[in-house]
């Protein structure tokens, strides 16, 4: 069904009841502004955009920067060390 926010607010229960059977709409001026799910519908979208949520190689870096400090990990570097260049001529 559809409502105003007018209707919303005067038929504030009847709205939840319908709400279990199918999402409500709510419109300002034909405009949609909001829907009105149960909350098992709700709970089921969240699970599964988390789901759908990708991780970028920044989350990958700040994980791997946690494990390292719980584990008071450090990184040894190795000193630079020149090496030969066959291009260069002696």
């Amino acid at each position: 069904m559809v409502w105003t926010i007018e209707e919303a607010q005067q038929k504030l229960n009847e709205l939840i009841n319908a709400a279990s059977l199918e999402p409500q709409m709510i419109y300002n001026q034909e405009q949609p502004i909001a829907a009105i799910v149960e909350a098992q519908l709700f709970q089921e979208f969240l699970n599964w955009r988390n789901l759908q949520k990708k991780s970028s190689i920044a989350d990958a870096f700040a994980q791997l920067r946690e494990i390292c400090s719980e584990e008071n990990y450090t990184l040894e570097i190795p000193e630079r060390q020149d090496r030969s260049n066959p291009f260069i001529d002696d």
